[in-house]
């Protein structure tokens, strides 16, 4: 595997020395903003392969750097940093695109284990498993050997976490997944945004992206105090 970018966005010069160190000690490169603009500019310019992004910056939120980035169609794995615990918070950076969410004070090692799984299952191993290459339903093809979905030949742009939720429920047709089975598959570990609320939040994204009327889905279909199944 090629050395991964990763991109701290952290104004406490402290906290940032300290993740950028760690991180190189692992082999990563490293590239570093302490505020928004010049995040979104490092991001523009260098294409990251994963963004910690701290929420407290000097000249806007990282909710606003985050909501930007997604706007902009750019779809690398984004962790989020924050000093609050609060689960407000927590489920508007999802809302905005964000794939996990990690508390301060946090240990580094803890960081670290996040930032390779996301690695691990947005452009490792768990992104090439050969299993249900390639699965049509409608207009629609999900491609797993390419991370790609179409529609009538037309890309739809999924983040990793939101591809990888799709191509569980559509490998599965008709199969009742819970919502303790897919926090496990999208995340493998346990996360602060490991909750049924963070499923619910990645759900809407889904049908958003691909329901004619997300409000009545056609594919992604609830299971009420269960889950979610594929309806092909």
């Amino acid at each position: 595997m090629s050395r991964k970018c990763i991109l701290v966005v952290e104004d406490d010069a402290a906290v940032a020395k300290g993740l950028v160190f760690a991180l190189e000690e692992e082999s990563y490169q490293v590239i570093s903003a302490e505020n928004g603009e010049k995040a979104l500019d490092l991001a523009r310019s260098n294409n990251p392969d994963v963004i910690l992004l701290d929420i407290r910056l000097p000249d806007m939120s990282g909710f606003d750097v985050c909501r930007i980035l997604r706007k902009e169609k750019f779809n690398m794995p984004i962790l989020m940093l924050t000093a609050r615990d609060d689960l407000t918070d927590r489920i508007l950076g999802l809302e905005l695109g964000a794939d996990d969410y990690i508390v301060k004070p946090y240990d580094l090692k803890e960081v670290i284990a996040r930032i390779r799984a996301q690695i691990r299952r947005s452009y490792g191993e768990l992104a090439m498993q050969p299993s249900h290459d390639l699965i049509r339903f409608g207009n629609f093809e999900v491609d797993s050997t390419q991370w790609q979905v179409s529609r009538s030949g037309e890309p739809v742009l999924l983040t990793p976490t939101e591809f990888r939720l799709l191509h569980h429920l559509v490998s599965r047709p008709n199969r009742v997944c819970s919502r303790s089975s897919l926090i496990e598959q999208i995340w493998g570990y346990s996360s602060d945004i490991g909750s049924d609320r963070s499923i619910d939040v990645h759900i809407s994204h889904l049908r958003d992206k691909i329901e004619d009327d997300p409000a009545h889905p056609r594919w992604i279909v609830t299971v009420r105090s269960v889950g979610y199944k594929f309806v092909p």
